[in-house]
């Protein structure tokens, strides 16, 4: 990377960066996995030296343009929000399992197997504050033709619909934790894209599944792995995942602090012990799904029944 390419987007990153309330922490030179050069940054929170987050781009690429920077300003705006949780790194699947996401080594790299798709590499660890390690190495996959509608294939642009499509993946059984393993391929398709709307979807959920779903944010990110500090409940990344809006995210929060399960402070909520207590439910659901991500063997099969 050339110094003066270096400093062009180093300047362009920290103003960004301090717009969505954010502190550049520090900007080097790292390569992708086909050895070219990236710019790597860590940013974090003014005065908390606890978290951080990377930000992995293209050594050439400029986000500093009309149909680029709204993006970048968005994405690094709920960053900033996102730190603010106990666990940035952490989400929660629909189906009650929460998971840390790592080691993703952005941006997208064209496949070596020639196919016609973008490919990123990473990680998601079973995160229930246990001692399982169970994981799964991710291979997420693009086609190049999808990738049009993709303003650019870099991770302020990207992180968030392939997130999502991992979500999405785990929820259908269709990626299997272990404690080691091969990478397992998370195909992101056109079908999760609705060119009619402008908008991903992924999964078309009903008040009492969202309300499931906040619950089980609230306890494991929370209450298991967060000590009680508050969560943010308004995130666009969740919204998108469960065809919902912030705004609806909040409200439903809003209206369950009676029950005193929550109590919610701005776009942020903390779990009580009063939705501690209902541990075991929270327990049997992540086995449940987890359980559902394992290949079932067929007994049929096995006695010489089924038609080949």
């Amino acid at each position: 990377m050339t110094a003066e390419l270096k400093s062009s987007l180093v300047a362009s990153i920290q103003a960004s960066a301090a717009q969505a309330g954010l502190t550049l922490l520090s900007a080097t030179a790292g390569i992708d996995y086909h050895g070219q050069s990236t710019a790597v940054f860590q940013l974090g929170l003014p005065g908390d030296a606890t978290r951080s987050l990377q930000l992995e781009l293209s050594e050439t690429f400029e986000f500093d343009k009309p149909h680029l920077l709204p993006e970048m300003a968005a994405h690094l705006a709920a960053e900033a929000r996102r730190l603010r949780n106990p666990r940035p790194e952490c989400y929660v699947t629909l189906g009650g399992l929460p998971i840390a996401f790592g080691k993703f080594q952005w941006p997208f790299h064209l496949s070596t197997s020639g196919a016609d798709t973008y490919i990123v590499h990473g990680e998601i660890n079973l995160a229930d504050g246990g001692t399982l390690n169970l994981h799964a190495k991710i291979a997420a996959s693009v086609t190049v033709t999808f990738a049009q509608i993709v303003p650019a294939m870099e991770q302020p642009y990207a992180e968030t619909f392939v997130y999502n499509a991992i979500r999405k993946t785990v929820d259908l059984g269709q990626l299997e934790f272990l404690k080691s393993g091969n990478r397992q391929p998370v195909p992101v398709t056109t079908r999760y894209y609705s060119r009619w709307q402008k908008k991903f979807l992924f999964t078309e959920t009903n008040d009492k599944e969202r309300l499931e779903y906040l619950l089980r944010k609230v306890y494991w990110l929370s209450g298991v792995l967060g000590q009680s500090r508050p969560v943010w409940i308004a995130d666009p990344r969740d919204a998108q995942y469960l065809n919902t809006t912030e705004a609806d995210l909040l409200r439903m929060v809003g209206n369950e602090t009676g029950d005193k399960l929550m109590v919610l402070n701005g776009e942020f909520a903390s779990a009580t012990p009063l939705l501690m207590e209902r541990a075991p439910e929270f327990q049997a659901a992540l086995e449940a799904a987890l359980n559902f991500t394992k290949p079932q063997f067929n007994e049929s099969m096995r006695s010489g029944q089924a038609n080949m």
